[in-house]
């Protein structure tokens, strides 16, 4: 019996093994990631790499983590000039873990200015209440929810919203927010996901000015995500992005005879 050639063989495990990781990442997983690189309007153009890291691991729901570092890459899809109202859409398809490439479709849910994440992971109050260690911190997610690390709650008042066993690390059920662009998405995961330094009703931009998610990518084209200004905008690496995975579009059926 002939054998296969080594490399082949290779290539054959590394498509599988892609393809199986792929199938445990289902849409409605969050991905709560850091940019690496600084989208600008008026100077990104189609093409350009765009790349983030993950911050929080996350726990799918085979009992497989993706840890926290993975980098997820992408590039620009569209720039307008930097004249008048500007856009720029962007696409992330493919996470990087423990090797793979795994390919994904993502929606943004939330997007914070590199100031608003670096906030949420301090305590809030004077210097003196940051007390002698983090475990005594409390702090203000982004959107709003408080997080208690002495006794690892996180909270909306005096309701208990999700966990936070360390800091930085944040689980809680995902919160529709309507009015700002959230809407209940049917069959969405009920589990509580990684969050990060977002609450779970982030939704929108936030200590970015005028800058607004015009498309968040959960409708077609699925996985592009337009963000728009009335003027030339700067998103610096080090902003914070929460993003959903989401199912791939549908393609098109061709038309059938009567």
């Amino acid at each position: 019996m002939k054998r296969l050639p080594l490399a082949f063989v290779l290539a054959i495990v590394s498509v599988l093994a892609i393809d199986t990781y792929s199938q445990q990442i289902p849409a409605g997983t969050v991905l709560p990631v850091m940019s690496n690189t600084t989208v600008y309007a008026g100077k990104s153009k189609p093409g350009d790499k765009v790349s983030a890291r993950l911050m929080q691991d996350v726990v799918l729901p085979s009992g497989d983590r993706i840890r926290r570092g993975a980098k997820l890459e992408g590039q620009i899809v569209q720039a307008s000039p930097a004249t008048g109202g500007v856009t720029v859409a962007v696409r992330f398809d493919r996470l990087i873990s423990s090797g793979k490439q795994i390919p994904v479709t993502v929606s943004l849910r939330a997007l914070a200015s590199m100031q608003d994440v670096f906030e949420a992971q301090l305590p809030t109050g004077t210097f003196d209440d940051y007390g002698t260690s983090i475990s005594d911190w409390t702090t203000v997610q982004v959107g709003g929810a408080a997080v208690y690390l002495g006794d690892e709650t996180v909270r909306d008042g005096m309701q208990v919203v999700g966990k936070a066993p360390g800091h930085g690390i944040v689980t809680a059920k995902l919160v529709p927010a309507s009015k700002l662009g959230c809407k209940a998405i049917p069959d969405e995961s009920q589990s509580e996901q990684s969050l990060w330094v977002f609450s779970p009703w982030a939704c929108g931009t936030y200590g970015l000015d005028d800058l607004k998610i015009a498309h968040h990518g959960i409708t077609s084209p699925v996985g592009t995500i337009e963000l728009t200004a009335p003027a030339p905008f700067r998103v610096q690496g080090g902003s914070g992005w929460l993003l959903r995975v989401v199912a791939d579009e549908a393609p098109a059926q061709p038309p059938t005879g009567n």
